[in-house]
């Protein structure tokens, strides 16, 4: 990040200074660049020979990203003790954590202070503390004159720079999209223990099941194959009875409480297999089994029924889910209840089913039950008028689909009906992207349409209703958590992740003549990226104008399905 100041200093003088702030290359801290430009082309700066002396006061923290800095609270007597001073900078080693701050060629000034009730009106949209207090240990001093750079820098290990070749580096020129996609999913692939694993979200989320078989989409697509192998293998391995973790924390992978990330499993396979053009992954070991008999093993349970609720309707083959085990996953309170069969689980069934027969996987007749699915999908959740396919069908376990009630909301999960092949009817296919257009925002697609349902969609939260059933739509992503942002997460907030699937949609129906509209909704995204997070895709963002980025600063699904649409368009 640069910027350009020109400063008045008397006497119709100015001193053209720029200030760079930029990741060190080991990727391990910061350093902030000064330079004071020569004045020879600037009629009006402050002669070059003539030193000012720059004053750089930094302000620290130690806190979690959902905690506040209270210094009364004890950090104003912890903090202080914390500072070693060196003679051009300090080491700062709160408890567990360590932090080298130093300025090349300057001094530091040991003169603690703080500063209290400092504004946090990010945090305060969140339903976080509104302000927090931060503690400065002292400020770097130094004299400029024209032409010199002060460099700062700060990490956990301090850094030698080269000052004056930094400041002269050529500015970066802008990166291609599909180049900045690559570099930004880079950053979510990491090692833990020795083996591959995708973190979700910075600053905040950690491993999860759904979250990293959908990104693996993304990472086959860019050809990261190794990685991808080794974290199917992984997720292989765990499963159990039909299921897979929702979440992984060390060796802790006992919630499992999703019904679409086996499904994913599936997906992200037969997308390796694509990829690579062969099927030699589908004997390799994982845990005792070749990674076939998984699939088919999870395919056999889900259709018998899970410990955990998933079960097939054995009169249509629809796969009915627990509420909150999909995507749609927010439970305390239970604002985005989607008990019964929701169509992204068929559409994912679907895919499993036909990819389980196509290779031959034996132990059911896997064609017949994906017909019997795609039948049930096209007879049963047709919203009507050319609207598309309703969201759920709903009902408590033992309802079958032919006796759940169905739902008129538009939601966009109806796209991986499209997407994943379960719809190859192009009329119906045309007829469900249409539906969706109305959920489209700049940097996503909201997750319920502003419009009035039938069906009324309740949110309660300690027996309190807090919405309007009829027009459940809820369009700004703030406030309190439990009475508000989880109202909004899943009933007209706009997802990243989906937003991609629109645009690969739109080409399932409308074919090759469709590529450049939906590679100009993709290209649509680089405003989106260049507002917040620089190079990344935000979680979610604001269904209600001016659509503002919520949530994760940087998604890893919003990265690789933006990153796998734009690559899938490319080729033939």
């Amino acid at each position: 990040v640069r910027w350009d100041f020109m400063i008045p200093v008397g006497m119709g003088c100015q001193i053209p200074l720029t200030i760079t702030l930029e990741m060190a290359a080991s990727g391990q801290g910061i350093r902030l660049l000064v330079h004071r430009a020569a004045g020879d082309t600037i009629p009006e700066a402050l002669a070059d020979e003539v030193p000012v002396t720059l004053i750089l006061r930094p302000d620290l923290e130690s806190r979690g990203c959902h905690q506040a800095t209270r210094a009364l609270d004890g950090p104003e007597a912890a903090f202080p003790p914390a500072v070693q001073a060196l003679s051009d900078g300090f080491v700062f080693a709160p408890a567990g954590h360590r932090l080298v701050c130093r300025l090349e060629g300057g001094r530091f000034v040991s003169e603690p202070e703080w500063q209290y009730r400092v504004p946090y009106p990010v945090e305060q949209s969140r339903g976080l503390a509104a302000a927090g207090d931060l503690f400065s240990p002292g400020y770097f001093t130094c004299e400029l004159v024209g032409g010199q750079v002060a460099a700062l820098s700060a990490g956990t290990t301090p850094s030698p720079l080269a000052a004056a070749a930094a400041a002269a580096a050529p500015w970066p020129s802008a990166l291609p999209l599909e180049e900045a996609l690559q570099r930004a999913l880079r950053q979510f692939l990491v090692r833990r223990d020795g083996a591959w694993t995708v973190l979700a979200g910075y600053p905040w989320f950690l491993d999860w099941g759904r979250d990293t078989l959908i990104v693996l989409r993304g990472v086959i697509a860019a050809g990261r194959l190794d990685e991808a192998r080794a974290i199917l293998r992984l997720f292989a391995r765990f499963e159990k009875g039909g299921s897979l973790p929702n979440m992984i924390h060390g060796d802790d992978v006992g919630n499992r409480d999703t019904s679409d990330a086996p499904l994913w499993l599936s997906v992200a396979v037969d997308d390796y297999r694509r990829a690579a053009g062969r099927d030699d992954i589908l004997d390799e070991d994982c845990g005792g089994r070749s990674l076939r008999r998984v699939l088919a093993d999870l395919a056999r349970a889900i259709w018998r029924g899970t410990e955990h609720g998933l079960r097939a309707d054995p009169e249509t083959g629809l796969v009915f889910s627990p509420a909150h085990f999909t995507w749609m996953d927010t439970n305390h309170p239970a604002a985005t209840p989607r008990e019964g069969f929701p169509i992204e689980i068929q559409a994912l069934w679907y895919k499993s089913l036909r990819l389980l027969d196509e290779i031959g996987a034996p132990g059911a007749p896997w064609g017949e039950w994906a017909s019997r699915v795609r039948a049930a999908v096209i007879e049963l959740y047709a919203r009507g008028a050319g609207g598309g396919l309703c969201d759920c069908l709903h009902g408590a376990p033992g309802i079958g689909a032919r006796r759940a009630e169905v739902d008129d909301a538009c939601r966009p999960n109806q796209l991986l009906a499209v997407t994943l092949g379960l719809i190859d009817d192009r009329r119906r296919a045309r007829q469900v992207v249409e539906a969706c257009g109305p959920l489209l925002v700049p940097g996503g697609l909201r997750s319920l349409a502003d419009a009035a349902v039938t069906r009324p969609l309740a949110v309660r939260h300690q027996g309190k209703l807090l919405n309007d059933p009829q027009r459940p739509y809820w369009g700004r992503y703030e406030g309190d958590e439990d009475t508000r942002r989880k109202p909004a997460y899943h009933n007209g907030t706009a997802w990243s992740w989906l937003y991609p699937s629109f645009a690969e949609a739109l080409v399932c129906a409308w074919g090759a003549s469709a590529r450049p509209a939906a590679r100009g909704l993709l290209e649509a995204m680089v405003p989106v990226m260049e507002a917040g997070s620089l190079g990344q895709v935000p979680e979610i963002v604001d269904g209600d104008a001016p659509h503002a980025q919520r949530g994760c600063s940087a998604q890893a699904w919003g990265v690789s399905e933006l990153l796998r649409v734009l690559l899938a368009l490319s080729e033939d």
